[in-house]
């Protein structure tokens, strides 16, 4: 269930950028998804059903982005993340929605590289160029500014979950289910796991240049750690979060 998160991850990952780490916030972001449905979380939170904010401050989404082509050895990997990723959790339901806001995405935190163990080191000036064509070439985030992803099953296991994730990215949406570990207790969900998504999938060319002999690899490699806490009836509504068919949230939570 959780795991959509890790999906909207990926969705970050599906291009290769570079730009300084930006603020994190707690709050929700503006803008948001016109079409969020954040009326029916709050609905679950009237009837007194367990519902779960994600918590941005401690959720990340890491997507590893590798080179191809025959002068790969002229390029460079990347690691993109997402510190920025909302939404909420309906745990009785089995529902979640999440979006993450494409703008944000950050490019080759230092920290992030060495985790990934890659082996170059891009100059400001390449992780500048590629965020650039990341945001505009790649994800066209003025047109496509979030990637969403809604989870509607789980399925539980011996050693792991299993969810049916509708990921939309890039104006198309691909259903699939993705492997989570995916940790409750009565105020806090932790999800955790890792997949892989093709960049095609979503009507998206990866980056090429040279004919192809630098290029960006289709598949990109996901990881992610979600975090959601429980909302109270009075503190889990986002005065900026609503859709037209919604009407107005009353106030602001967590």
């Amino acid at each position: 269930m959780r795991k959509a998160l890790a999906a909207l991850a990926i969705v970050a990952g599906l291009a290769a950028g570079c730009a300084p780490p930006l603020p994190r916030p707690t709050e929700p972001l503006e803008p948001f998804p016109a079409t969020f449905p954040s009326q029916r979380y709050l609905a679950a939170i009237a009837r007194g059903e367990p519902v779960f904010r994600i918590d941005a401050a401690r959720s990340l989404v890491v997507i590893e982005v590798h080179r191809a082509g025959s002068l790969a050895r002229l390029g460079h990997d990347h690691v993109v993340a997402s510190h920025d990723v909302q939404g909420y959790v309906a745990a009785k339901e089995h529902l979640a929605d999440l979006y993450v806001p494409l703008d944000r995405l950050i490019v080759d935190e230092p920290a992030l590289r060495a985790e990934a163990g890659f082996d170059t080191k891009p100059s400001e000036a390449d992780i500048a160029g590629t965020r650039e064509n990341m945001l505009g070439r790649v994800l066209e985030v003025e047109r496509y500014p979030f990637a969403l992803a809604t989870v509607s099953e789980v399925v539980p296991g011996a050693d792991h979950s299993t969810v049916q994730l509708a990921l939309t990215l890039h104006g198309i949406t691909r259903t699939t289910r993705v492997p989570a570990r995916i940790e409750t207790q009565d105020d806090e969900i932790a999800v955790t796991g890792s997949m892989v998504v093709k960049q095609t999938d979503f009507g998206i060319a990866p980056l090429s240049i040279l004919g192809g002999a630098i290029q960006v690899q289709d598949e990109v490699q996901l990881r992610f750690q979600i975090r959601a806490r429980r909302c109270l009836t009075h503190s889990c509504q986002w005065a900026d979060v609503s859709s037209p068919q919604d009407g107005p949230v009353a106030a602001r939570g967590m």
